[in-house]
């Protein structure tokens, strides 16, 4: 299918013919065709898969009609609301990209940063606002914003916002909408309070699932490296001063290992930065923006940092410590081998993380190659797992980066 065939307006077909885009992705070709006539939608699907464009072409289409039918409607039209400062200055590129022939007005603001920009463009009038909860319920409360005119609502990334804390704020920002409205929910995941959420603010909603969190793309090589704690930085300059690494998003848990990664990787004359919820937005977004433009090579990010990170060409995802929820493997390693790319996925393994790794395997339903060949290789003891022949995600993984690998395993006591 093509974008021409989903009936978009002509001026919307041009803008996605300039970014290149001529095909739907699977959710977006679910998507699109329901939200413009206008119905509920509840959509689940991991990061990568094309959402964002699933609800601001229909959105931009929608408010563009509507308004030639009343073009003396003032106020804002349609609400996004989202976690994470990057992901709303993403989804706002977005919206200027695919409505740049349009006319229609959009504006994002979020915390962190002086509110003075943010309120003189609301004052100029906006029709799409791109939100985080917090500094939206803080111009709320200043009276310079009002909610009455919302005609369509989008809560993104939604199990994001329960895992920060911010379910509270969506539901009093929810409770000043007008009844009548379209809403868009979508999420990664569909935890029970995520559901229940759900199902108070949809009326009769299409659901769309594209990509299930248990799946992991096919065209991402991943691969285990069993290491003591105390050696994982010293793996990790290792890997990179390899050539074929081009670049390579790091994660870790806390915003302190970011940081001290980063400053390692450094002194080690290798280019990168930290992204982390303390640093300032001015230098999160120019250590983003160096990282898209190849400034640097290495991007150290914490997991809600790395919402709203997008980069077609990101050639390694490297999981410098494993997370303790097992979808967050499958968010991260989603980082790589898009827009048709094959990527790589690199773990590391510590003796206090096996039972991590134990449960990504089950979620996964795979067992994931363990590299013995480096130099800091772990004595911790794993008991092979036999791989079930007839699953197709058991796949055999192509080697990479010259290094050899060694037989699947699963972690055992």
């Amino acid at each position: 299918m093509l974008f021409k065939e989903l009936h978009l307006i002509a001026p919307i077909l041009k803008a996605l013919e300039t970014e290149g885009y001529t095909e739907p992705t699977p959710i977006q070709q679910e998507s699109i065709p329901h939200i413009l006539r206008g119905k509920d939608l509840l959509g689940c699907a991991q990061t990568g898969t094309g959402k964002t464009a699933a609800f601001a072409i229909p959105i931009l289409q929608n408010l563009m009609l509507q308004q030639k039918e009343d073009a003396y409607s003032h106020g804002i039209k349609a609400l996004i609301l989202t976690p994470t400062r990057e992901l709303a200055i993403q989804i706002d590129e977005s919206f200027g990209a695919y409505g740049k022939h349009l006319g229609l007005r959009h504006t994002v603001i979020f915390g962190g940063v002086s509110q003075y920009h943010q309120t003189n463009e609301l004052r100029r009038g906006v029709d799409i606002l791109i939100a985080t909860p917090g500094r939206l319920l803080d111009l709320i409360a200043q009276k310079l914003i009002s909610l009455n005119t919302i005609k369509m609502f989008v809560l993104d990334e939604a199990d994001r916002m329960l895992d920060m804390g911010f379910i509270h704020d969506v539901r009093k920002i929810i409770a000043l909408l007008p009844q009548q409205r379209q809403t868009l929910f979508f999420s990664a995941t569909m935890p029970p309070e995520i559901t229940k959420l759900s199902s108070s603010i949809l009326t009769n909603p299409v659901r769309v699932e594209v990509a299930v969190v248990s799946s992991t793309a096919e065209n991402v090589d991943q691969h285990i490296y069993l290491v003591e704690k105390n050696d994982k930085r010293q793996l990790l300059i290792h890997l990179l001063k390899n050539g074929n690494i081009q670049n390579a998003l790091v994660f870790t848990r806390t915003k302190y290992g970011a940081d001290k990664i980063a400053k390692d990787l450094h002194r080690a004359n290798i280019k990168s930065d930290a992204i982390h919820g303390n640093k300032t937005q001015a230098a999160r977004q120019k250590a983003l923006n160096n990282f898209k433009e190849g400034k640097i090579r290495v991007l150290v990010a914490t997991d809600i940092a790395a919402r709203g990170i997008d980069v077609d060409e990101l050639t390694h995802v490297i999981n410098f410590e494993l997370p303790n929820i097992p979808e967050t493997y499958v968010h991260r390693i989603g980082r790589t081998g898009r827009a048709g790319n094959s990527g790589s996925a690199l773990s590391f393994c510590d003796m206090e993380e096996r039972a991590y790794l134990r449960d990504i395997h089950k979620l996964i339903n795979q067992t994931i190659p363990v590299v013995e060949d480096h130099p800091y290789a772990s004595t911790m003891k794993f008991v092979q797992t036999p791989v079930v022949a007839n699953n197709p995600m058991n796949r055999k993984p192509a080697s990479h980066s010259g290094f050899r690998r060694s037989r699947t395993w699963s972690q055992g006591r």
